[in-house]
């Protein structure tokens, strides 16, 4: 069903408050590996104590929590239910009821940014401003982690997602990689992850991505 009477965030927003234990539940037992694959290169590539934004942190678990073992997180989501289990399960993380299109940080305020299974939920035409911002915010050398759509829709709900409609968008991958090196990131990584989700295969097309050194910019 293509988006066109309802507001896409409203969309998402609502879901979300209403299926946020439900999907808590039921994430933790999808994309396992995938999910530790890319925490675990957070994890590794990024010193104690750097600053990280998620965008998309949901109720803050399992992604969240571990981050905040070792870094200074912000996490960010437009669901306030999500937040207030986020609160709850990662009390030492800064936690903020938002739009990721529209956050008013400085530039250069973090080491990396990460958004697992998030950006899809951002109508696809402003994913080009979102990750220009995004870049802005990244100090030099700064790491990009994040999955996008790998196949591509304009903008759809899924009416019964987890009990309530969701809304997803998104782009083809050599568009949202295209996207991202327009932002100005070098791309270190790009692969397509397939699982199955509700007895089908689903895939994302995951990049990691880094913003050019202070070095770099000089040559």
């Amino acid at each position: 069903m293509t988006v066109n009477a309802d507001d896409p965030k409203a969309i998402v927003t609502r879901g979300y408050d209403a299926i946020a234990e439900r999907y808590l539940a039921w994430s933790a037992t999808v994309r396992v590996a995938e999910r530790e694959r890319y925490t675990r290169l957070l994890l590794d590539l990024l010193p104690s104590g750097a600053a990280l934004l998620e965008l998309g942190c949901g109720a803050g678990i399992p992604t969240t929590q571990r981050l905040a073992t070792r870094f200074a997180v912000t996490g960010i989501d437009l669901s306030p239910r999500q937040i207030v289990l986020a609160r709850e399960n990662v009390p030492n993380a800064t936690l903020i009821t938002g739009d990721m299109t529209v956050l008013p940080f400085p530039p250069a305020s973090f080491d990396a940014v990460c958004a697992f299974y998030a950006i899809t939920h951002v109508p696809r035409e402003e994913h080009a401003d979102l990750l220009a911002k995004i870049a802005s915010w990244l100090r030099p050398g700064g790491l990009f982690v994040a999955s996008f759509s790998n196949g591509g829709t304009t903008g759809e709900i899924e009416e019964n997602w987890h009990g309530a409609p969701m809304y997803f968008s998104g782009y083809d991958a050599e568009t949202n990689r295209q996207f991202v090196r327009d932002a100005g990131l070098v791309i270190e990584q790009s692969r397509a992850e397939t699982d199955g989700e509700f007895g089908r295969p689903a895939t994302f097309l995951w990049i990691v991505a880094r913003t050019p050194h202070e070095s770099d910019e000089r040559k």
